[in-house]
């Protein structure tokens, strides 16, 4: 065939209306799918794990509920940020006047550092079921997460996460090497099952509540603005917060039926994550263990390094300063230097002895159940501004889904902190 003919027929593909809503989409993916990835971080995983251990496949059908309030949140999110050109932190200054935003950081920063924690434990404990050491493991994950960040772009940095967001597939191939039953599956995932035990009330609301967290709105808001989404591809950016809420819950989904498959059918006893991986070895094989605890440290090196960034960048838009992964130290010195110091003050805290790190997190959980209802009432306040959004307020029947959704989900948040301060039996 004629090359000329062949460069023809390339360009008319590329050109085609198909190809370019694709490569659109491409372009514009990313804070999305990045931010509800992170959502699946160490504990995360192991709320799932224990979910699928502890009660089979009775929860999986809190995944459909969930997947609508996180697209719904992580919409309007997206939204502010490509129509306003603002990360939230800012809309609240706004709105609101620093002093009331300086008590909202100071809150969220602890939480958030608390969560650090959490995701540096988990990072320790995963080099510990492959045999590295947390006195090695921890300043090397420390390390790299400072490097990624410091000495990369936006677009570069975004790459990186992009392809630890595709790393959860080791999730999904474990749960197949587990062979779950599929049909009694499918059946969870569309029919609600209540059992009447304080057990499965707090796991319910445990799961669900790992859903939305208030980082993740100031996250995905920051990480919109510095892509620079125009506001003619805000439909894109909306695909890309429903798509990455449906893949979050995906691998959601297949952590708990390689728990419920494997462990919960053989009755073993597990607390773990490192319990989970040492018992789907004999139960799905050792290929199935190894992708479960190689999953466990990417959500674990992932959320590592999302959590200290999320929380530079609020901090930074809520008192003014410079911020942004492609600005250099001498641009935004507050903001690498506060990314740096929580990562370096998180790893020297989870390597110190005797810390109460299951206190800490659970003070965080806490924290995140008080805070969340202020976040979104506050989110729901600005995108129903038509001065701040135009025309893109939300419609009325929008807004019936988005209150809905923060009315259930503050009440998942509340019940979760009083379950957890006054446990109760039934």
């Amino acid at each position: 065939m004629d090359y000329r003919v062949i460069t023809r027929y390339f360009r008319s593909y590329l050109s085609s209306p198909w190809f370019i809503r694709l490569a659109i989409f491409l372009a514009v993916l990313g804070p999305g799918i990045i931010t509800s990835s992170v959502d699946n971080d160490s504990g995360g995983v192991l709320t799932y794990s224990l979910a699928g251990s502890n009660f089979g496949y009775l929860l999986l059908w809190t995944l459909i509920p969930m997947t609508v309030a996180l697209a719904v949140v992580q919409e309007m999110g997206i939204r502010m940020g490509v129509v306003t050109g603002k990360g939230l932190a800012s809309l609240i200054r706004e709105k609101t006047g620093v002093r009331l935003v300086f008590s909202i950081m100071a809150v969220l920063v602890a939480v958030d550092f608390s969560n650090t924690l959490a995701e540096f434990s988990g990072i320790s404990v995963s080099g510990s079921i492959f045999g590295v050491p947390p006195y090695v493991s921890l300043p090397l994950a420390g390390l790299f997460v400072w490097a990624l960040v410091t000495r990369g772009s936006y677009r570069s940095v975004e790459k990186v996460f992009l392809v630890a967001s595709a790393l959860y597939v080791s999730y999904l191939i474990s749960g197949y090497l587990a062979h779950p039953d599929w049909k009694l599956s499918t059946v969870s995932l569309f029919a609600p099952t209540i059992v009447p035990s304080s057990a499965y009330i707090l796991m319910l609301v445990g799961v669900v509540g790992t859903t939305i967290a208030p980082w993740m709105q100031f996250y995905i808001q920051a990480s919109v603005v510095e892509k620079g989404v125009p506001r003619k591809y805000l439909n894109y950016s909306r695909l890309d917060a429903i798509t990455g809420s449906m893949v979050t819950n995906i691998v959601a989904f297949f952590i708990i039926i390689a728990c419920a498959a494997t462990i919960f059918v053989n009755g073993i006893p597990v607390n773990t994550v490192a319990d989970i991986s040492a018992a789907l070895g004999p139960l799905a094989g050792n290929y199935a263990a190894v992708l479960f605890a190689f999953g466990f440290l990417n959500a674990s090196l992932f959320a590592a390094s999302i959590l200290p960034l999320s929380t530079a960048h609020y901090v930074c838009e809520g008192f003014g300063f410079e911020s942004g992964v492609s600005k250099s130290f001498r641009e935004a010195p507050v903001f690498h230097g506060l990314y740096a110091g929580i990562i370096a003050l998180a790893v020297i805290v989870v390597m110190l002895p005797n810390v109460p790190l299951l206190s800490i997190i659970f003070l965080s959980q806490v924290g995140n159940g008080i805070l969340l209802p202020f976040i979104l009432i506050y989110m729901l306040v600005i995108v129903n501004d038509k001065k701040i959004m135009g025309e893109h307020v939300n419609t009325r029947a929008f807004n019936y889904i988005a209150w809905a959704t923060v009315v259930i989900m503050i009440a998942l948040s509340l019940m979760l902190v009083l379950l957890e301060l006054i446990p109760i039996s039934l």
